[in-house]
């Protein structure tokens, strides 16, 4: 792990370094940020500088220290998550002890701890207490996906730093060449990932997503070209894919956004199914503007409704129905 391979927070990386090399760094740091975006990652790659025994703004991935970090047995790094659903009092408990004892190599211990929005309330007041006080020599990172679901007092003894989406063009970058995609697939799972590196390389990875995208496009097809009794036989996929929903909902909404640029810009520049583009101008002569629009706004409506535990089949099924109508 190196700075090298973080995709898209160069800014953090650079503000970082800085600390490191004019020796400003610390005591507490709060990485925000959505999940799967890189906080962990960047964490790990900070830690491995700091204890880095050739002390630069980079790790050098030679010295003893380094080595350990990669094999994951470094006595002076603690990485701790949640332990089931949350994080408890007894983890932070156990960081505390760990905390109190003083480095076994160097002259710094650096404590990572994950996702502490899932902190307990008694896990948080007792943590608390270590950010009030913490040793000299100790260094913790801590990640959130928001800051606002822990305590203020919490945030208060932090220096924040927010985590950004990653621009659609760097993750393409990153899909082609080391994921072997094709420009048209990572342009595509880019823009679904929405910015978040950690879903687009999981998605890449998976050919669950690309099997199920090509459904999808299969289902919309059938749906535009039958008539309103096979509703109900198409319903059978959203229901065997019910686990998928949000997935399946946002690539409708994606596919028919496309319909629409095909139709208002014949201009494929800003398509993102931009290897479908057959069956995306097959379709576009078969739907007006409008009729794209309501299509869209129907999609939308049903991904509120299931959010709002509407009853699922029914709402799939109107759906359907509505694309068919409008």
């Amino acid at each position: 792990m190196n700075f090298k391979d973080i995709i898209g927070q160069e800014k953090i990386v650079k503000n970082l370094q800085s600390a490191i090399k004019n020796n400003s760094i610390a005591h507490s740091y709060l990485f925000e940020g959505p999940e799967s975006i890189g906080k962990s990652k960047l964490g790990k790659a900070f830690a491995k500088t700091l204890l880095c025994k050739e002390n630069g703004v980079e790790p050098c991935d030679k010295c003893s220290s380094c080595i350990k970090i990669d094999s994951g047995n470094h006595p002076d790094l603690f990485i701790v998550g949640p332990s089931g659903n949350s994080f408890k009092k007894e983890q932070v408990d156990e960081i505390q002890r760990n905390m109190r004892i003083l480095p076994y190599e160097g002259n710094r211990k650096v404590f990572i701890l994950e996702d502490i929005q899932k902190m307990t309330q008694e896990a948080e007041n007792g943590f608390l207490k270590t950010l009030e006080e913490p040793p000299e020599y100790a260094i913790i990172i801590m990640t959130v996906t928001n800051s606002y679901s822990i305590l203020p007092t919490i945030v208060s003894r932090c220096q924040i730093i927010k985590f950004n989406p990653v621009q659609n063009n760097k993750i393409e970058q990153v899909l082609v060449n080391k994921y072997n995609k094709s420009s048209e697939e990572a342009r595509f799972i880019a823009s679904f990932s929405n910015g978040i590196v950690g879903k687009a390389i999981k998605l890449a990875e998976s050919e669950d997503f690309k099997n199920l995208r090509e459904e999808v496009i299969s289902v919309i097809n059938d749906t535009l070209n039958s008539d309103k009794f096979r509703v109900f036989s198409i319903s059978q996929f959203f229901e065997q894919n019910k686990e998928y929903i949000d997935d399946i909902l946002d690539m409708m909404l994606i596919w028919f956004r496309d319909l629409l640029i095909v139709k208002e810009m014949a201009d494929a520049k800003f398509v993102i199914n931009k290897d479908k583009t057959d069956i995306l101008n097959d379709q576009s002569l078969k739907l007006s503007r409008s009729k794209l629009h309501d299509i869209i706004e129907e999609v939308k409506k049903t991904k509120n409704n299931i959010a709002s535990n509407v009853n699922y089949q029914l709402a799939i099924e109107v759906m359907l129905l509505k694309i068919q109508e409008v």
